[in-house]
């Protein structure tokens, strides 16, 4: 009985999470057309619902309802479990992240290897989507969508040993609790904070590097063979990461659920600075153009990967020979 009870307790903590999720994921949808709406002197969605709130609503109708139409010569196995392999690797990392003081599902001493764990193993659902589906399109897609993932992982790897340095953990409750006790890393980490945001949006196939799903150059890429409900399923787990990133941001660099100063600790801090990431993820979509992919990898390898390496170098030596960070001695 009592295990049945922990079960429940659980399932429940679960749901907390994952239905938040998800009414955040659709409505994401909508903000995002609104804002690049008006960016671009236009409305956006006005027509379901007062000022367009039943618009998502209606996209899930719409994409839940289709005829699924499987294409001649598709692998069925792998090609029906790429999209649920993305959506549930999107929806695992949701536990380790701490959304408030005391509020967080598994609070691991090795949380944020795990999350990177899990972020890596999401380029395989990409991959198996665009191999199963027996198409050219297809796979040139998923072979573009693995390189960039894995590329930029490389850099947000890099960029958060820094923080681990300087926290002295890999638990992010306590990267949280170091930066109320000092001051926001954003301050003295801010070029690793600007990478982190440039990799952060390659990593999540976002403006300017949406590569991945270049309609003009690859007919939306590794989804193409992809209608209805599949494809519905690898939207709501873009979008998961997009909102799983910014709140991954806001923990490491913006001081996760702390106010400025520190001077208050509440949980709504947290959603308002990830709400502000997330609108400048929109931002940076209605500002610049679809980049080349040489740029793209360019931008990685000759130059994120060795400022980011200089900048771990240069943190572990201020550690390990003045015991303090900027600005607290070694500057």
């Amino acid at each position: 009985m009592y295990l049945l009870w922990k079960i429940c307790i659980e399932l429940i903590k679960i749901l907390l999470i994952l239905v938040p999720v998800l009414i955040s994921v659709a409505y994401l949808t909508l903000a995002e057309r609104k804002v690049l709406g008006y960016m671009q002197t236009r409305k956006g969605p006005n027509v379901v619902g007062v000022y367009g709130l039943l618009q998502p609503l209606a996209d899930g109708v719409k994409l839940f309802t289709k005829e699924t139409i499987i294409p001649n010569h598709v692998s069925l196995a792998i090609y029906f479990l790429a999209p649920v392999l993305a959506l549930t690797l999107a929806f695992m990392a949701w536990g380790l992240l701490p959304l408030g003081e005391h509020w967080v599902l598994s609070d691991l001493a090795l949380g944020i290897l795990l999350i990177f764990a899990i972020s890596s193993v999401g380029v395989y659902a990409i991959l198996m989507s665009g191999w199963a589906s027996n198409s050219k399109y297809a796979f040139m897609g998923a072979l573009r969508a693995a390189a960039q993932m894995i590329s930029y992982e490389v850099s947000l790897g890099l960029i958060v040993i820094t923080t681990i340095l300087v926290s002295g953990s890999l638990n992010l409750t306590q990267i949280v609790q170091t930066q109320n006790q000092s001051l926001w890393f954003l301050l003295p980490l801010w070029p690793a904070a600007l990478m982190f945001f440039v990799s952060a949006l390659a990593e999540t196939n976002r403006a300017p590097f949406d590569l991945t799903e270049g309609e003009s150059e690859l007919v939306s890429g590794y989804n193409v063979e992809y209608p209805a409900m599949s494809f519905a399923l690898f939207f709501l787990a873009e979008y998961a990461h997009i909102i799983f990133m910014s709140y991954l941001f806001t923990v490491l660099f913006l001081g996760g659920w702390s106010a400025p100063g520190g001077l208050i600790i509440t949980n709504i801090w947290l959603h308002i600075k990830a709400s502000f990431i997330i609108f400048s993820f929109l931002w940076v979509r209605a500002s610049f153009p679809r980049i080349r992919y040489d740029q793209l990898m360019h931008l990685l390898w000759k130059t994120y990967l060795p400022i980011s390496l200089g900048l771990v170098t240069w943190t572990g030596c201020c550690l390990a020979l003045f015991n303090a960070w900027p600005p607290y001695g070694c500057i």
